[in-house]
C-alpha cells in the first residue's frame, strides 16, 4: 500500500509541476510556435505581476497536493486535512482572491476548486484512504480542467 501511495504521489507531483511550469516555459520561448502548437487556451490578459504571483499560487498548490500525499501515506490523515482546509480550501482570502478575476468562468472554476479543497480535507478527516484518494483526485481535475482551458 505504501508503495503505491508513493508511485502515486511521485505522479502526482510530476504531473501538478508540469501544469504550474507549463506557461512559464512557453514564455522563455521552450515551444515551437507552429499551427500544430498555437496555445487555444483562454486568456486571462495578466499583468506580468500577477502573473508571478498566480504562477506562486499553484506552485504552492502543487506543493500542498504533494504534501497532502505524503501524510496520507504516512497515515497522518489529520496533518492532511489541516493542509487541505488552510492551503486549498476557500479561505477568505482565495474567495477575495478569486473575486479579482473578469473572467466570469475561471472565477467560477477557482471557486469549485477551493471548495474542493475543503471537501478533501473533510474526506481526510474520515481517514479512509479510498475516499480520501476520491476527493483528491476531484481537486486535482480542477487542476486538469483549469490549465486545459485558461493560460494567463
Amino acid at each position: 500500500m505504501k508503495k503505491s501511495l508513493a508511485i502515486a504521489a511521485a505522479f502526482i507531483a510530476t504531473i501538478g509541476l508540469n501544469f504550474a511550469f507549463a506557461e512559464e516555459a512557453m514564455q522563455m520561448g521552450n515551444h515551437h510556435h507552429d499551427m500544430s502548437t498555437m496555445d487555444m487556451r483562454t486568456s486571462l490578459g495578466l499583468s506580468a505581476q500577477m502573473k508571478q504571483h498566480q504562477l506562486s499560487n499553484m506552485r504552492d498548490h502543487v506543493e500542498a497536493i504533494k504534501s497532502i500525499v505524503g501524510f496520507i501515506a504516512e497515515k497522518k490523515f489529520e496533518d492532511a486535512s489541516q493542509v487541505a482546509h488552510a492551503k486549498l480550501g476557500l479561505t477568505p482570502e482565495m474567495k477575495s482572491m478569486c473575486n479579482m478575476f473578469e473572467n466570469d468562468n475561471f472565477k467560477k472554476l477557482g471557486f469549485a476548486f477551493h471548495k474542493s479543497g475543503d471537501d478533501l480535507g473533510d474526506a481526510l478527516k474520515t481517514k479512509d484512504v479510498n475516499a480520501s484518494l476520491r476527493a483528491l483526485n476531484k481537486t486535482m481535475e480542477y487542476c486538469v480542467t483549469c490549465h486545459a482551458t485558461f493560460r494567463q
